[in-house]
């Protein structure tokens, strides 16, 4: 019986957390209130409480949940270190895109976290989250631009942190923009036309 009423907590934990989700997307999180929320998962507000303090707890634990894209695929690039680090550095950035248009949750609180919060308050959490996950990207990439440099793939004197953060910009620029008009243009073909010219323009200068 105590498992039983674990599971059903931890189901009804998922629930509110799924309703969070949904309806922060369609109406942003400073608009959703925890009635709204209760109502759509089909509980009361003290079911709410009983799991999450307020609203920024139960949207910290919603994020904590999600694994985003950008944060996703640098396990593939921690394991993918070949003599080209800069074909490495590309390969990761065009899976962020890829995993961004095949996988809707991710997809979905990552559109929550740029486009329906204000990092303010208790949800400054998201603003902590988005400067930790540039910090390990820029700290890859920057490795990773430091012995493409020492190979001769690119210029000795190329600045390794101003080339990761313009990378860092592409990608975020990118999936912000087709967030606003998924329809508008293809994630991944749009993405080749930006980066490989990019990668290029690096090589080009190893001279």
């Amino acid at each position: 019986m105590a498992r039983r009423t674990k599971e059903e907590a931890a189901a009804t934990r998922d629930s509110i957390l799924d309703a969070a989700e949904k309806l922060f997307v369609e109406q942003g999180v400073s608009r959703t209130t925890l009635q709204h929320i209760a109502s759509a998962a089909g509980v009361t507000r003290g079911a709410i409480y009983w799991h999450f303090d307020d609203k920024g707890a139960l949207f910290n634990a919603m994020m904590e949940r999600a694994t985003l894209p950008l944060e996703a695929e640098l396990q593939v690039l921690d394991a993918a270190e070949s003599s080209d680090p800069l074909a490495d550095l590309r390969d990761y950035m065009l899976a962020v895109l890829r995993r961004t248009v095949e996988d809707p949750g991710a997809r979905r609180v990552f559109e929550i976290a740029t486009l329906k919060v204000e990092f303010v308050d208790e949800l400054d959490a998201v603003r902590c989250r988005r400067q930790h996950s540039m910090s390990d990207w820029m700290a890859r990439a920057e490795r990773r631009i430091g012995l493409a440099a020492d190979r001769g793939l690119i210029g000795s004197k190329v600045d390794a942190r101003t080339v990761a953060l313009a990378m860092w910009t592409m990608i975020d620029g990118l999936i912000r923009n087709w967030m606003f008009d998924p329809k508008g243009f293809d994630l991944l073909e749009l993405g080749r036309c930006v980066i490989d010219p990019y990668m290029q323009g690096l090589r080009a200068g190893r001279a």
